[in-house]
């Protein structure tokens, strides 16, 4: 279930992540999936977000999850982090969080994460040394975001 993530990180589920239903509500899972995108650019050797991010940085544009089994307290989850496409300035992060209770997958989760200068506040394209570490932490040069130029760098 986790073996094409390069990260996976467990995340205990709290009493507090539940709701009124009984089960983890849904708005909690973004921030599980938070957790292991945080521990991935880590391993990228970049800061986590804040105060250093200013010429170049990354910003959410899109987040999306599916559900699958219902999770409730207690359990803990193993959340994998894998980027499946890259653009110029963009990039597809894919999540997976796995029930250690149930042993099976709970959610999945797809976030379009941009590069930005926060300093121009605007978008700007991947340095070439984050493309070479996300290459290095994948195992592969993940494909190109469809209708978008992957690197100027000649082949």
């Amino acid at each position: 279930m986790l073996k094409d993530y390069p990260v996976v990180t467990d995340v205990v589920v709290r009493w507090g992540d539940m709701d009124s239903l009984g089960h983890v509500n849904n708005i909690v899972y973004l921030q599980y999936f938070e957790t292991a995108r945080i521990e991935y650019l880590m391993r990228l050797g970049m800061d986590p977000p804040g105060p250093s991010w200013k010429e170049f940085g990354l910003i959410i544009a899109a987040n999306s999850c599916r559900f699958i089994a219902p999770v409730t307290f207690p359990d803990t989850l193993s959340v994998g982090a894998r980027i499946s496409a890259v653009g110029k300035d963009r990039l597809l992060m894919e999540h997976v969080a796995v029930s250690q209770r149930l042993g099976r997958v709970a959610a999945k989760g797809d976030t379009t994460v941009v590069s930005y200068n926060y300093v121009a506040g605007k978008r700007t394209p991947f340095p070439e040394d984050v493309r070479e570490a996300i290459a290095a932490l994948e195992g592969r040069e993940p494909p190109a975001l469809p209708g978008r130029v992957r690197s100027t760098k000649a082949t």
